[in-house]
């Protein structure tokens, strides 16, 4: 693994490594004896000069220098590995103490200042602690920078013009306060563009806390959000802070904003408008710096007409708008989704697959995707699983897929001919065919056909009086 500032190796699952830098050479064999004895890796250094140009060439873990040496004292030690290794612990040692030198170690990032005659044991706690802190910073370093990668512009593949247009617009409000609406269809990724307006902005630092709003009880969501006190309701057992407590600083991303009850709706409006709200049962006002991404599949203007959805709650939250295009409308990126989730499901599953048939990406680029990127993920994930040759077979697709593309290939097989061709009658001619091939195969059963049709009892009921289909009563009842 790398060190970010560096770019050296940083030596993990081994002995940790730490300098001694002393004038004296009785305090560095000591102090060296000492380590050793416990398991550290040890170099020794006895002038900053030398230690300067070990600290240029090696990444240590933890550097003990005293801090009165000639020509280069501790605490320009002190700054150069800081310059180097920020993560690198250093503790400064001296027998000339004052509260100035101390107070001048510490802001330079100093791990200790410890005073000579130390006591050996009390030594060794502090050394242990300083490692166990630099790996602690050092894990943070590292999950952010996976984080970073995961959720950057990276993560959202595609180089149609609409994915441009997307990365466009997160480039834009990535760094502002802006409020931000989500619009796109049930598994285009919409959470995969809030995660990268926090990661690519300025709370990355920050939480980002996700909840969907169509997933939790009407009951509890408000809990959820703001949290409650003691007693607020029944099962109310413990103080509980909400979710926009949790994310202060950073971002909340509600998914499926739409689902939110109304009486909801009132009290989020008011902490987007005075960034402040009491938990239930509670009296103290919460202050919150929270910016809100809210992401919807529903058409949040014609909730608003049907009276389903806050006018003014509509205005805070669609400030800029950002539209996920279905997959369908980007079909040139689904070589690349096809490539990106190969490489991903071909490791977890450690099988050498190296690619796809022909076959196979004829079929994927002739299939709608209603379920879009996530449907795509698990088609792949499924076809990886299933097979046994070095690419992707056509057999190794889910049946409902091939399926749907043979009786489309049928159609298009007929080509357009030479004088044209009328669309409406031609698209009428098909909608008919595949009604009474539905009947056939439901034995005239008006709600199984339906189903097989994907689309509403009533939906179907219209289309048969449309078109004049006599069908047996079958069963009428509307599901």
């Amino acid at each position: 693994m790398l060190d970010k500032q560096t770019g050296r190796t940083i030596r993990e699952g081994i002995r940790k490594r730490i300098m001694v830098v002393d004038d004296e050479l009785s305090m560095r064999e000591f102090l060296s004896i000492m380590l050793r004895k416990h398991g550290y890796q040890v170099d020794v250094a006895g002038s900053g000069e030398e230690a300067l140009d070990k600290i240029e060439r090696e990444l240590y873990d933890l550097v003990i220098t005293d801090l009165s040496m000639p020509r280069i004292d501790g605490m320009t030690v002190l700054q150069r590995v800081k310059d180097v290794s920020p993560t690198t612990a250093v503790i400064l040692v001296t027998a000339y103490a004052t509260t100035e030198s101390a107070i001048e170690a510490m802001k330079r990032g100093a791990y200790d200042y410890i005073i000579k005659p130390f006591k050996v044991d009390e030594l060794k706690i502090i050394i242990e602690n300083a490692l166990e802190q630099r790996r602690l910073v050092t894990e943070n370093q590292l999950l952010r920078q996976e984080l970073e990668s995961r959720y950057g512009f990276g993560n959202l593949i595609g180089g149609s013009p609409s994915m441009l247009e997307v990365y466009d617009l997160i480039r834009k409000v990535k760094d502002t306060r802006t409020n931000v609406l989500v619009y796109g269809e049930s598994g285009t990724g919409k959470e995969m563009v809030a995660r990268a307006i926090h990661y690519n902005g300025g709370r990355k630092e920050f939480p980002f806390v996700a909840i969907n709003c169509g997933a939790i009880p009407e009951n509890l969501i408000e809990s959820e959000l703001f949290g409650h006190k003691k007693g607020a309701f029944t099962g109310a057992i413990t103080n509980k802070p909400g979710l926009f407590q949790t994310a202060d600083g950073g971002t909340i991303f509600l998914d499926e904003i739409g689902e939110m009850p109304l009486n909801t709706q009132v009290k989020l409006l008011r902490v987007i408008q005075e960034r402040s709200f009491k938990s239930l049962g509670g009296i103290e006002e919460i202050k919150v710096n929270v910016r809100v991404v809210a992401a919807t599949n529903r058409d949040l203007a014609q909730e608003v007409k049907a009276g389903r959805f806050r006018e003014d709650l509509y205005y805070r939250l669609n400030v800029i708008q950002i539209r996920l295009p279905p997959l369908r409308e980007r079909m040139e990126d689904l070589p690349h989704l096809v490539d990106h989730f190969m490489v991903k499901f071909t490791q977890e599953y450690d099988k050498p697959i190296r690619g796809v048939h022909e076959e196979t990406l004829r079929a994927l680029m002739s299939y709608h995707f209603p379920g879009n990127i996530r449907e795509l993920a698990n088609i792949i994930e499924r076809a990886i699983a299933l097979e046994s040759a070095d690419r992707i077979q056509r057999s190794s697709l889910p049946p409902h897929l091939l399926s749907q593309v043979g009786e489309l290939s049928e159609w298009a097989a007929m080509g357009l001919p030479p004088e044209g061709i009328d669309l409406e009658a031609t698209i009428t001619a098909l909608e008919r065919h595949l009604i009474n091939q539905a009947l056939e195969r439901s034995q005239g059963v008006k709600k199984r056909a339906a189903r097989l049709l994907k689309i509403s009892f009533r939906s179907f009921r219209y289309r048969l009086a449309k078109f004049g289909i006599e069908a047996g009563e079958g069963d009428e009842e509307e599901e």
